[in-house]
């Protein structure tokens, strides 16, 4: 699925159809180049689900954990990792199959670790807040 998002104010709309397209798909790995705006959906993706606190990038902590109105939230940033054994000593295990939302920006730091099923999406920048998103399941 191809979403075209034109403006900030659209994402909302852009992170309601994209836990619809997810339905009982809980993983979600982001791709995109630095700046394109994974911090900012997974954000969006907080709110529609419940988030009262700011959902904030975990650059430095590697994972943030939320509440939502219905479940815990996970959101991963792997871009610092040195290697996939950082994952593992994190205990991603223990996010990813807890039957809980993960959301996973930079997930080609862990490329074997990933769960066989999940939704891929795919950030490409089209102009200043012009952003291509495409939802695929895998």
């Amino acid at each position: 699925m191809k979403l075209p998002v034109k403006s900030l104010d659209e994402l909302k709309y852009a992170a309601e159809q994209l836990i619809s397209f997810g339905g009982s798909q809980k993983i979600f790995l982001f791709y995109g180049d630095m700046g394109a705006g994974k911090t900012t959906l997974i954000k969006s993706l907080c709110d529609n689900l419940g988030v009262k606190e700011p959902a904030t990038s975990p650059t430095f902590s590697i994972v943030n954990e939320y509440q939502g109105e219905s479940s815990r939230i996970y959101h991963f940033d792997f871009y610092r990792l040195k290697n996939q054994s950082e994952a593992l000593d994190l205990g991603y295990e223990e996010y990813f199959y807890s039957g809980n939302y993960c959301f996973i920006e930079w997930p080609e730091k862990i490329p074997d670790l990933w769960p066989d099923h999940y939704i891929r999406v795919d950030i490409e920048v089209l102009g200043e807040n012009e952003r291509l998103l495409t939802f695929a399941k895998i």
